[in-house]
């Protein structure tokens, strides 16, 4: 590839996706080390990509935080002013879908990602569900800079050392673990109950538990389990997104839902046990090279009912959701003896 090119890789939102996407494009940088790269995201993900060298970065918020179809004319006019010759298009949603047109007009290659919703669907429909595994994320990334004129291999992750952030002292001896219990939807997070046993149990077993969280109610869980269990420590609001990845890297094991957690784990090679409920990960969406023994899920015939965990459970109790902490116990126990 010509030293003069420059390639557009795309991807706005969500978290995890975003994370899924450093794979690739560190990929890239291996690959095409005398190429220039631009990342347009958001501006809260740009420290995912701290390790990926020469990385540039549009951001879809303005200077005056305009997200709107009249920044997606100003990045336009940004991109093509810094040289873009390539566009990779791994979101490709209404926004991203006109800055491609906008760019192909100046001249730029592009392609966007096949996000397969019709083998998606088969998987989520009523009955005769279709759990034939489809391509990782982060597979079909690396399709689209395929088209796009890179084509690249996708490495497994090994285990990358980072300071531990400084609010949690030193690296003691034992073993340390993460609980992330939350998601969005609630199709996608542990419940009350199991997760405060959850908590209890690994206090019990391990040395240190991190718990990562959200705000509001969120947050309020881990400060209550942080004072019932005196090994137990709760994140949210001590360190900086960028710190909770440096924090994951140095413990021995992590617990996630299918939500952003499980892909910040996987940017450092930490073993995590994923537990599945409304989602499934035969849709392509586990951590990048995690092991098929850590994903638990339960066998029922209304599950996976959705791909990305919004629809509401047709017996309104998230059944689901319902995997016995033991049994991720168990998993962690394997992992980190």
């Amino acid at each position: 590839m010509p030293k003069s090119d420059r390639i557009l890789v795309v991807r706005l939102s969500a978290m995890g996706d975003v994370a899924m996407t450093v794979h690739a494009v560190a990929a890239l940088r291996r690959a095409y080390p005398d190429v220039a790269i631009t990342m347009l995201t958001r501006r809260a993900w740009i420290p995912f990509f701290r390790d990926v060298e020469r990385v540039d970065f549009l951001t879809l918020e303005g200077a005056n935080g305009e997200k709107g179809i009249a920044r997606v004319f100003q990045l336009a006019s940004e991109a093509a002013a810094s040289g873009v010759t390539h566009v990779a298009d791994l979101h490709d949603v209404l926004r991203t879908k006109l800055l491609r047109a906008l760019l192909r007009l100046r001249g730029c290659r592009v392609a966007k990602i096949d996000k397969e919703k019709a083998l998606k669907e088969r998987a989520t429909r009523p009955t005769d569900k279709d759990l034939t595994p489809l391509r990782h994320s982060v597979e079909r990334y690396a399709d689209v800079l395929s088209k796009v004129g890179y084509p690249i291999e996708l490495p497994q992750v090994g285990r990358y050392e980072r300071a531990l952030p400084a609010p949690f002292g030193e690296r003691s001896e034992g073993r340390w673990i993460g609980i992330a219990p939350f998601s969005k939807q609630e199709g996608k997070t542990y419940p009350a109950p199991l997760r405060e046993q959850l908590v209890g149990l690994a206090a019990e077993e391990f040395d240190r538990v991190f718990i990562f969280s959200g705000g509001g109610a969120e947050r309020e869980f881990a400060g209550a389990m942080e004072n019932r269990h005196p090994n137990v420590t709760a994140v949210f609001g001590r360190i900086r997104l960028d710190e909770e990845v440096d924090l994951m890297a140095n413990l021995d094991a992590m617990v996630s839902m299918d939500s952003s957690a499980m892909h910040m784990a996987s940017l450092v090679g930490t073993p995590t046990v994923s537990v599945w409920g409304a989602t499934h990960p035969a849709t392509g969406f586990y951590g990048w090279g995690s092991s098929s023994e850590n994903r638990l899920q339960l066998d029922l015939p209304c599950r996976p009912c959705s791909v990305y965990g919004e629809k509401a459970c047709q017996f309104g109790d998230y059944r689901c959701m319902r995997v016995a902490p033991e049994r991720i116990i168990e998993r962690l126990r394997a992992i980190t003896q």
